[in-house]
This record gives structure tokens, C-alpha cells and sequence, in this order.
């Protein structure tokens, strides 16, 4: 019995053993020989690469390797890979299998350019990351998260719209302090962004305390790791889960991220050995930040500076519309370190640049709708417009009547229509108003009367000169009133008798008064005259077919009652071809000017 006992004691210890080591084997398998036929590679693969060739950095501040598609790419067997991979000084696992295969030789083969742009954007952007990743004591090989999310684009933007080097999106962003709006994008600052990834991966660090379920995380989003924790389950061997182990059950898209991490760390130190030739640097870009309080446009600083406007955004890619706005915070500017002093001397200059076109106005003045000051001599006066309107296909009257601000019912009247129905290419009458900006009319004056009262002793004056007799040079001498003239005197008042002359003098007086009087009624009888009411002829109207009362009282310039009574019509109805009587119009003349 005893023997019976020991030998199942050791039996089952072997088995216990044997499962052990299946299970550490089973591990092992899934993290170095896993095969995914369904990989989903990350955006930043897709890079347009030609475009990011123009970038002005590229341009200005490097040499690059035109013939790098020419060159063989090198590829190693699954051994070097690995060995490779081991030899790498990293804190975070990299570890080796033919997922994260698949990466390293999309990288050094199909996209041996997006390699060498990205190692010469490098130059500048590594020590910004290395900077905020030593600040938080995270490891320094994080700072290739950029090289898979964005290709070292400040500018990219995802399809789901995280933007930036780190590609945070904008609830992220703002979570973790980013400044987003319309004119500021802090996910787009080299600098802010960096602190704001390092101070979100460590955040992430201390929820799994695994740096690949970190990672993951990063990418689709902590919701969605701790979904697939729960999908995978227990272990069985009491082992925290990592990554490799909750692979199946996370995003497709996030199932290539971390391979694609290794891959970025491969790549990025071992290009040299798949013949992808070091960028060079044709010269340093050492760059220095100023505090900028005023509101400013990256033109006006290009201009004044005389640096290129490519250069300025290229260091301040967060400016997303070339505009600083410093009066509402401060915000820092990023230049080139020896024309930092340069901006802080001149900076009333370069605000006052063209402020005409770059400054923001803060008080404005709406125009009034009024006649202005210089405008005295015009008014302004309703005028009717007739336009007319083809219609086309799929409108309707009441979309039409609409448009030109009007009701369906004054079209219908305009056009004589009995229905709302209106057919293609048919051509429809519009009345509208407009104001217009017209002279002032002239005031008018009325006819002046003329003084025909008779004149008396004490207020008349010398009748006209052609009714006069001569003058003898003897009165004008001795300025002898005219004898018969209706001068005042102080002389006593003396009778004498009129001589034939004098007689004749006196009826030519009477007979002019009497002319110039007669001429006076003359005038006013024409003036009557003017005013009075003038009735112009009856005339006919032969109905055409569509036309209705309405649409002929119109055009004749008489009332609908008018046209019917002139015509014996109870009813609207008329037929085409029938005869209609127009009723003379009276019109009263205008009083005339002089």
C-alpha cells in the first residue's frame, strides 16, 4: 500500500511538472511564434512620402539619399532578427515572432524612404522627446511611439482625428491640459505634446504596470484593454497577463501596434545594416523660445525678420491659422536662437507691420442704411423691377415665389395662373421693388402775380420809359419833373389845363394798363387749364388665350371694376378671342413750372 501510495504521489508530481512546462512553452509560443494573417498595419505606413519630401527642414537642414530605393535591403533570417532585437539597451520587452517580422520588413523594404525622412526629422525631434520622457524617469526607447503614429508629422491628422506627433484626440488632449481651438492646436507643439505623452504613458504604466498593455493602451484607449483582460481570463499559472496574451481580443488595428513599436526600435537602430544611409545635417537648427503677449501674425514676423514664412511654421506647427493670439495669454514662440533678440527689439515694428490687413479689430462701427452727409442732394425711392425666371427642373410655384420674396398668390396674379402647377422651361413674370438712390426734385414755386393795382399819388413812380415823351437836356439839367408824371412835390398843388399832347400821353397809359391786364388773365386761363383733367380715347383689347381680367386691367392701366362695367361683365370669365372695350383714363396735368 504504501508503494502503491508513493508511486501515485510521484506520478501525479511528474504530471504537475510536465503541465508546468507545457504551460511556459504554451507562453513562449504565443509571444515569439504567433502568426497573424490579418494585420492591420498603422497609418503612418501610408505616408505620402513625396509630400514630406518638401517639408522645409528636410529641404534646409539635411542631406538625404536619393538612390535609398536602389539599394538592397538586406533582409536576415529569423535568428539575426531576434539576435538583433536582444542586443537592443531597452527597458521595455522586444520580444521576436513573425507578426513583428512583418513590420521590420515593410520598414526596410517598401518603405526605405519614409525611413530616411523620418531619421532626418529625427534630428530635430528626438531631444524634444528624450527631454519629456527623462523628466518622468520613463524609458527612453518610448520615444519611437511618434515614428508609428505619425512618421514624424507634427501635422498628420488620423482618419479619426487625432492629430499631432503623438496623435492625441482632443478629449485626450484636453485631458491632459493641451490648449485646442480654432486658431491654437497644442497637440501640434513639439514641446507640450511631448509633456503631455510622457505624462499620459506613465499614468497608463501605473494602471498595468506592463509596459505592452501600456502601449496597447495608448493606442485604442484603456477601455478597450481592460475589455479584453476580462475576455482572456485567468492564466492558470497566476501570471499577470501581458499583451501577447490578450492579442485576440483587442481592436485589429491595436493587435500591430506594439509589433510595430519593436519594429520602429529595429529599425530606427539598425538602418545602417539594410543599406539605408545615415541622414546628414547640412547645419545645426539650435533654436530658442520667446514669450509673445500681443496678438501677432507669423507673416508680420516673417516679413520684419526676414525669415521664411516655412521656416516659422515648421518650429510652430501649433499656430494652425498663422496667428498668435497673445492678447488674450501668453504663448511661446519658437525661433531660430539668434533671431530671438532680434524679435524682442523690433516687436512694436513687426506688430504695426500691415496692421491694416494682420491686426484684429476690436471695435466696429456698423454702417448705418441712411443718406449720408455728402448725399444731401440724393433721396432714395421705391422702383419696380419686372425680371423674369425660366423655370427649371423640380421647382415648384411656392419655391419659386420664395425666392424672390414673394407669395405664391402674387406669382400666380403676375402670370395670370389659376393652379399652382408650373412646368419646365416655362418663363414666369416677377414684379419686385427695389430702393435706388435718385436725385431730389427741385422745389417747385408758384407763379408769380404781378402788382396790377392801380397806382396812387403817394406810391406810384414814372410810367415805362417807351410811354414817355422825350426828354429835353434842359429837364434833365435843371431835373424838372416830367410834367404829367405822378411825382410827389411839396409844392403847393396848381391846376393847369392838359394839352393835346398831355391827352394823348394819358390814353396810351390806359390803353398799356389795359393790355397788361388782359395779358394777366391770359395767363391765368392757361394755368386753369393745365390742371384741368384730360380723357384720353376709348380703346380695344382682343383677349388672348391665357389672359385674364386681372393680368388686362394691368396693362391698361384701369381697374378690374372699370374694365367690367365698361364691358357688361358680371363674372371673371372671359374667352380668348372676345373683344373688351378699355375705358379712357382721365389724367390731371401738372402745374407748371416758371
Amino acid at each position: 500500500m504504501k508503494l502503491n501510495k508513493i508511486a501515485t504521489m510521484a506520478l501525479t508530481a511528474l504530471i504537475s511538472i510536465g503541465a508546468s512546462a507545457a504551460q511556459k512553452q504554451s507562453i513562449l509560443n504565443v509571444k515569439e511564434s504567433i502568426i497573424d494573417n490579418n494585420i492591420v498595419y498603422p497609418e503612418s505606413f501610408e505616408t505620402n512620402t513625396k509630400e514630406m519630401m518638401n517639408n522645409w527642414y528636410l529641404q534646409n537642414y539635411t542631406t538625404l539619399d536619393t538612390d535609398v530605393e536602389l539599394r538592397d535591403a538586406a533582409t536576415v533570417g529569423d535568428a539575426e532578427y531576434t539576435k538583433r532585437l536582444a542586443a537592443i539597451p531597452s527597458a521595455i520587452e522586444l520580444p521576436y515572432n513573425q507578426v513583428v517580422r512583418s513590420y521590420i520588413e515593410r520598414y526596410v523594404t517598401r518603405n526605405r524612404t519614409l525611413v530616411e525622412e523620418m531619421l532626418g526629422m529625427s534630428l530635430y525631434y528626438m531631444p524634444i522627446f528624450e527631454q519629456a520622457l527623462e523628466a518622468e524617469q520613463l524609458p527612453l526607447e518610448l520615444k519611437y511611439l511618434p515614428v508609428i503614429e505619425s512618421a514624424l508629422n507634427p501635422n498628420a491628422v488620423s482618419r479619426a482625428g487625432a492629430a499631432g506627433l503623438w496623435q492625441f484626440m482632443i478629449a485626450t488632449g484636453k485631458g491632459q491640459g493641451l490648449e485646442v481651438n480654432s486658431l491654437v492646436d497644442e497637440r501640434r507643439d513639439p514641446y507640450k505634446s511631448s509633456v503631455a505623452a510622457a505624462k499620459y504613458l506613465k499614468d497608463l504604466f501605473k494602471i498595468y504596470n506592463d509596459w505592452s498593455l501600456a502601449i496597447a493602451a495608448y493606442n485604442c484607449g484603456p477601455a478597450n484593454v481592460n475589455k479584453a483582460l476580462r475576455r482572456a481570463g485567468n492564466t492558470g499559472n497566476g501570471k499577470k497577463k501581458d499583451f501577447w496574451d490578450i492579442y485576440t481580443y483587442l481592436p485589429r488595428e491595436t493587435r500591430g501596434y506594439v509589433p510595430a513599436f519593436i519594429a520602429a526600435n529595429y529599425v530606427m537602430t539598425y538602418f545602417k545594416r539594410h543599406n539605408i544611409s545615415p541622414t546628414l545635417a547640412k547645419k545645426p537648427l539650435i533654436t530658442d523660445t520667446v514669450t509673445v503677449n500681443r496678438y501677432v501674425n507669423l507673416n508680420q514676423i516673417s516679413s520684419v525678420l526676414n525669415i521664411p514664412i516655412e521656416e516659422i511654421r515648421v518650429l510652430n506647427p501649433q499656430y494652425r491659422r498663422d496667428v498668435i493670439p497673445g492678447n488674450s495669454r501668453p504663448y511661446t514662440l519658437t525661433l531660430p536662437s539668434q533671431q530671438v533678440y532680434s524679435y524682442i527689439m523690433t516687436e512694436d515694428s513687426i506688430i504695426n507691420y500691415r496692421s491694416d490687413l494682420y491686426a484684429k479689430r476690436e471695435v466696429v462701427e456698423p454702417v448705418e442704411d441712411r443718406v449720408s452727409n455728402d448725399d444731401s442732394e440724393y433721396t432714395w425711392e421705391t422702383k419696380q423691377v419686372t425680371s423674369y425666371h425660366k423655370v427649371r427642373k423640380g421647382e415648384k410655384l411656392g419655391t419659386i415665389a420664395r425666392r424672390y420674396g414673394l407669395t405664391s398668390n402674387q406669382l400666380k396674379a403676375m402670370n395670370g395662373l389659376k393652379s399652382n402647377s408650373v412646368y419646365r422651361g416655362q418663363t414666369l413674370k416677377i414684379v419686385t421693388t427695389k430702393k435706388v438712390k435718385v436725385p431730389k426734385p427741385q422745389d417747385r414755386q408758384e407763379p408769380e402775380q404781378e402788382q396790377l393795382d392801380e397806382p396812387t399819388m403817394a406810391t406810384a413812380t414814372a410810367p415805362a420809359a417807351e410811354n414817355r415823351a422825350p426828354v429835353t437836356e434842359h429837364q434833365e439839367a435843371t431835373n424838372t419833373p416830367y410834367k404829367g408824371s405822378y411825382s410827389i412835390s411839396n409844392e403847393p398843388e396848381q391846376k393847369e389845363v392838359p394839352s393835346q399832347t398831355q391827352v394823348a400821353r394819358e390814353r396810351n397809359s390806359k390803353y398799356n394798363a389795359s393790355s397788361q391786364n388782359t395779358k394777366k388773365q391770359t395767363r391765368e386761363k392757361t394755368y386753369k387749364s393745365s390742371r384741368s383733367s384730360v380723357t384720353t380715347a376709348e380703346t380695344e383689347h382682343v383677349v388672348k388665350k391665357g389672359e385674364n381680367l386681372t393680368e388686362i386691367a394691368r396693362k391698361n392701366g384701369v381697374t378690374i371694376d372699370e374694365l367690367k362695367q365698361a364691358n357688361n361683365i358680371k363674372g371673371d370669365q372671359i374667352n380668348a378671342g372676345s373683344t373688351l372695350k378699355i375705358p379712357g383714363k382721365q389724367t390731371t396735368g401738372k402745374k407748371r413750372r416758371r
